[in-house]
């Protein structure tokens, strides 16, 4: 089991910055691919970022390449989501998701997901 606890959300203007970060507890964080996904009201849950078990590859949705950067430290059982640059259509809840077998970009891969936490950006 692995229960997983997002924070870092808030309000910011049009290309300021936040970092979101998700809390795992449990023995097997190191083991599991860690992904965010996110859902802006009226639309579908939509890939974000992810990264592999021991954060040699990385994963990451055109939208924004370039902008957001996804780390993960084993040691503290945590993962870090940088987003630069914020746009107002970056605006969303954002989840965080693990599994040990998931498939970086596909939702129903993933066995475990965080409770959200709300991501707005002004223009």
């Amino acid at each position: 089991q692995v229960q997983l606890v997002e924070s870092g959300g808030g309000l910011v203007q049009a290309g300021g910055s936040l970092r979101l970060s998700c809390a795992a507890s449990g023995r097997t964080f190191s083991s599991n691919v860690m992904g965010w996904f996110r859902q802006a009201p009226g639309k579908e849950r939509e890939f974000v970022a992810a990264i592999s078990w021991n954060g040699d590859s990385t994963n990451y949705a055109d939208s924004v390449k370039g902008r957001f950067t996804l780390s993960r430290d084993n040691a503290k059982n945590t993962v870090y989501l940088q987003m630069n640059s914020l746009k107002p259509e970056d605006t969303a809840v954002y989840y965080c998701y693990a599994g040990r077998w998931a498939t970086m970009t596909a939702l129903r891969s993933y066995e475990y997901l965080g409770q959200g936490t709300q991501v707005t950006v002004s223009s």
